[in-house]
């Protein structure tokens, strides 16, 4: 039986903690030597994925206050693992223990007891999207590394529900990230994150929760990125994304609507600009063959609605194997995508580095 706590080949991410236990947290290993790093940096990431931040949110008022323990010296990487640490401030477990021998429905209470048998059933234990504060850290510190070379990863909320904007950040947009951050659900559309919003608090008015996407661009991302065959920068990215909490479906470029079209649509033509080769269009999504082509790299990730709704819902109990009901009260997010768009990010970032560290467009040592 094996646990597969940590990803990455060259930088290598493991993280740790359950929900309700005393904390969570990472371990970052392969960061090269001498990269400018504080504190505040890391924080900055965990603040936009942190809980409490809006209405819209999980109340569950944590803040998320990391320390690193380690690999960091005067301000820099020494090379060595840069272990960091966030206490659990604000777990209410007695909410929880009703739920011990009754599985809640879309959560991944049986999966758990069935594998290991005994768990931490408390806040749904390390299955809890709370073990993304362990990606979201590791991941700020990866973010770091790729704007040492000019790397930038951005994503945000494409969808909730049926409301979805139809911008594509193709092209790198000056003040992007201060557009995303301006909204509470992270639109790149201002106008349709409003009504966003809406659908969120319909959904939460009614006990309810509501699904939807979202999408990343990655600017700058070298050619060439990728291992033939089964270490495609496409193979990789989509595992990773898919191992986030709630995500239902990964899709690059046109993704799943390619299926409808024919060649001739898809196929993104070759043109020589400024003395290089480039494509004319971007529907491949910056992936060509799993290899990155120098376009922006496009994704998108389907998330499904938040398991725990205060809706009344059939499940069994474990002890005297009866079908019984369930209904779930405690603080959720009535939808995960707003806090999600960092945790794409960080996953994002974390991939494109450990692939450039092992095809040699990042050194060991930056000084």
């Amino acid at each position: 039986m094996f646990l597969m706590n940590t990803f990455g080949r060259m930088l290598r991410l493991t993280t740790w903690g359950e929900s309700h236990g005393t904390a969570v947290g990472c371990v970052l290993d392969g960061c090269p030597s001498s990269l400018e790093l504080t504190v505040e940096d890391v924080q900055r990431e965990l603040d936009r994925r942190r809980p409490g931040q809006s209405h819209v949110t999980t109340q569950r008022m944590e803040t998320d206050q990391v320390q690193i323990l380690s690999g960091l010296f005067e301000s820099k990487t020494t090379g060595t693992p840069i272990s960091m640490l966030v206490p659990n401030r604000d777990a209410d477990s007695s909410k929880y223990l009703e739920f011990k021998h009754r599985p809640r429905p879309g959560h991944a209470d049986l999966g758990w007891r069935t594998k290991f048998g005994h768990v931490d059933w408390r806040g749904g234990g390390r299955s809890s999207a709370r073990e993304t504060v362990g990606r979201v850290a590791g991941g700020a510190v990866a973010k770091k590394l790729l704007q040492r070379f000019n790397v930038q990863v951005v994503a945000y909320t494409k969808q909730v529900g049926n409301i979805r904007s139809e911008e594509t950040a193709d092209v790198q947009m000056k003040g992007l990230t201060d557009l995303i951050e301006s909204n509470v659900v992270r639109a790149a559309d201002v106008e349709k994150g409003r009504l966003m919003e809406e659908e969120i608090k319909e959904a939460q008015a009614a006990g309810d929760s509501i699904g939807g996407v979202v999408e990343c661009v990655a600017f700058n991302v070298p050619a060439g990125l990728g291992e033939p065959v089964f270490g495609k920068l496409t193979a990789d990215l989509a595992g990773a994304v898919a191992s986030i909490p709630a995500v239902k479906g990964v899709e690059f470029g046109l993704g799943f609507a390619a299926a409808y079209m024919r060649g001739s649509e898809v196929n993104d033509e070759y043109v020589v600009e400024h003395k290089s080769v480039r494509t004319k269009t971007n529907k491949s999504g910056g992936l060509q063959g799993g290899f990155s082509n120098g376009m922006p790299i496009i994704l998108r990730a389907a998330f499904r609605p938040t398991a725990s709704i205060r809706k009344r819902q059939k499940t069994v109990d474990l002890l005297t194997m009866k079908n019984t009901t369930i209904q779930i009260e405690g603080r959720h997010d009535p939808c995960v995508v707003p806090r999600a768009v960092p945790v794409v990010e960080s996953m994002v970032n974390l991939v494109i580095a450990d692939h450039m560290i092992l095809n040699g467009d990042i050194p060991r040592r930056l000084d």
